[in-house]
Order: structure tokens, then C-alpha cells, then sequence
């Protein structure tokens, strides 16, 4: 008798951890156009391979609505866990009311969905914010700044402005630096940073000396904007590690792009969702409740690296992109130590 007990706590205890290891990982991408999600994808796929999950997933293609009926439809097809990459911040929250009602965890995916019982993964987004000035205000110490932020609806692009605030904050006071542009940008969209920095350009005659930009993509629409004008030398920032931008610092049409490798947040939001699947808790969290409800949230930071022309050769010795991409088209006789 007892060992029949035994036998049927052991196929208890294999069954669930059965139905841990495949569990379903739906995962609701914003906006899988941007060419840094395709790397978060990809090593989110190595490591459900690894832990034995299954991998489904939805594009809303910059669609507040469209990323609602994706989360149904994610349901529908049986995920157990949900990785969100939230499109807008607010227009999500039915997703949750439906995730909840069916005991469904949440994995807020590097932008921030504040609400009790959401896991939140990202890089320290105000440190990245803070790299970001840091190295525009190395270059251009004084002049006119000008400010590229995310997108209104995504609460990364106040956590990237507030710590570049803290790091410019002296100099601004002193007058050194006087910010003649400060806008948001739909959707993070190069063209809409584009069009916002030539309407800068033009209310201050082209005399922007720096633009703090929060992202790669919206850093290249600042530096054709820039260009179209026929302005050189002028420090812009980006984040994101993003190939093009690599190539930009090389070349020196960019100063800084802050590397999030996002091999290694994508590989730890899969770890993170295939325990919250499982009923356990994720090895390595953290209390959290900076947000702007300070909602305390179990939560995850990873650390962000400054990439520039003198430490260029961090991202390809680190495999993530090869030298012939990071220097096409640099002069070797007067580019990065690391493109000779």
C-alpha cells in the first residue's frame, strides 16, 4: 500500500513537472518591425529549446487594439504564461483583467506595465538615460541641447529623460547648456524623430549644438535630419546596441549607443516565465515600486554597457555584431582602434 502511495506521488510530481517543461510561452510583441526584437526572439527560442517550453507569439504592429485581440488570441491558443511587450501602458490593462481571471502570469517585457501581480524585466533604464548624456556632455560640455524622447505611452522614455535630467542638471543651472527642444515621439518611430528634429532645426536656425536621442532608431532619423542640413560634429545619442547605430559610432555620425544585450534579457524573461508557469518564484528578484503608481512589483534589472568609438571593440569581440558590419565604411587610417 505504501509503496503504491509512493508510485502515485512520484506520477503526481512527474506530471507537474511535465507540464512545466512544456508549458506554452505566449509572447505579445509591439512592434517586431524594430531590428533589436528579432534578437530578443531569437534567444527567448534558445532557452525555451533549453528548458523544453514551446514558443507562440503575436505582432501588433504599433496597435494598441491589435496587441489586445493578439493577448486573446495567445490565450486562446493555450499559453500558460504571457510575455508582454506592452505597446501603451494603459490600453493593456483589459489583457491583465483576462490573464488574471484565467491564473495566467504576466511578464512585463523591458517597458514597464505597473500593476500587483505583473513580473517586470528590463535593463536599469534611468542608468541608461544617464549613459546617454554622459557622453553627449563629455563631447559638447556646453551649447544647445535638444532632446529626442520615446513615446509618450511607454513609461521608459520619462525613466531615460529623468536621468538625463540628473546628469545635465548642473549644467543647465549654470547655463551652460540651454535646451532649445525637448519633444516625444510616437511610437519611437525614426521618421517621427525625424520630422521632430528638423521642426527643432528649424525654430532655432540649425543652431543645435547636441541631441540626446533615447533610442538607435530615432537617433538615425536625428542624424538625417542633421545631415539634410548639412550639419557635422553634432554629438547624438542613442541606446539599444542596434547594428546601424554601431556602424554610425564608428563612422562618427553617433556618439554613444548604450548596449542592452538583449540576448541576455531575452533568455531571462523565458527563465523568469517558465518558473511563474510552474508556480515558483524567480531566482534573483527584486522588490520594486518606482513607477509612477508605486505599485510594488517583483522585478529584474539588468545591467547596460556605453558603447562608443573607444570601446567599440566590446560588442565585437562579444559576438554581437561581426567587424565587417560594426566598420562598413569607416577609413581604417582615421577610424576606431577597433576597426584596424
Amino acid at each position: 500500500m505504501l509503496f503504491k502511495r509512493y508510485l502515485t506521488a512520484l506520477a503526481l510530481a512527474m506530471g507537474s513537472v511535465a507540464a512545466f517543461a512544456q508549458a506554452a510561452v505566449g509572447v505579445s510583441w509591439s512592434n517586431f518591425q524594430e531590428e533589436r526584437w528579432k534578437t530578443d526572439e531569437a534567444a527567448m527560442k534558445a532557452q525555451l529549446t533549453k528548458l523544453g517550453g514551446t514558443y507562440i507569439s503575436a505582432d501588433a504592429g504599433g496597435s494598441a487594439e491589435k496587441q489586445l485581440a493578439d493577448i486573446d488570441g495567445l490565450i486562446a491558443k493555450g499559453a500558460k504564461v504571457l510575455v508582454i511587450l506592452a505597446m501603451d501602458k494603459d490600453a493593456i490593462v483589459p489583457a491583465l483583467a483576462k490573464a488574471k481571471a484565467k491564473n495566467i502570469p504576466v511578464v512585463a517585457y523591458d517597458r514597464l506595465i505597473e500593476a500587483p501581480g505583473v513580473f517586470y524585466i528590463t535593463f536599469d533604464n534611468k542608468e541608461v538615460g544617464r549613459m546617454t548624456a554622459r557622453a553627449v556632455l563629455a563631447v559638447k560640455p556646453k551649447g544647445n541641447y535638444a532632446f529626442i524622447k520615446g513615446s509618450p505611452t511607454d513609461p521608459n522614455a520619462n525613466f531615460l529623460r529623468e536621468g538625463q535630467a540628473e546628469v545635465l542638471a548642473d549644467a543647465v543651472k549654470k547655463g551652460d547648456i540651454k535646451i532649445v527642444g525637448d519633444e516625444y515621439t510616437d511610437g519611437w518611430k525614426p521618421e517621427n524623430a525625424q520630422k521632430n528634429m528638423e521642426q527643432i532645426l528649424t525654430k532655432n536656425n540649425n543652431k543645435v549644438d547636441a541631441v540626446v536621442a533615447s533610442n538607435d532608431g530615432m537617433a538615425g532619423g536625428v542624424v538625417a535630419a542633421l545631415t539634410a542640413r548639412g550639419l557635422k560634429g553634432v554629438p547624438v545619442s542613442g541606446q539599444d546596441g542596434d547594428h546601424g547605430a554601431i556602424n554610425r559610432v564608428a563612422l562618427g555620425t553617433q556618439t554613444v549607443t548604450v548596449w542592452k544585450d538583449s540576448r541576455d534579457l531575452g533568455r531571462e524573461a523565458i527563465t523568469a516565465a517558465m518558473a511563474l508557469a510552474g508556480g515558483k518564484p524567480v531566482a534573483g528578484a527584486t522588490k520594486w515600486s518606482g513607477g509612477e503608481k508605486k505599485v510594488e512589483m517583483n522585478s529584474m534589472f539588468l545591467k547596460p554597457t556605453p558603447v562608443t568609438a573607444a570601446n567599440l571593440d566590446l560588442v565585437i569581440k562579444g559576438g554581437w555584431i561581426t567587424k565587417a558590419a560594426a566598420c562598413k565604411g569607416v577609413d581604417v587610417a582615421k577610424g576606431p582602434a577597433a576597426c584596424k
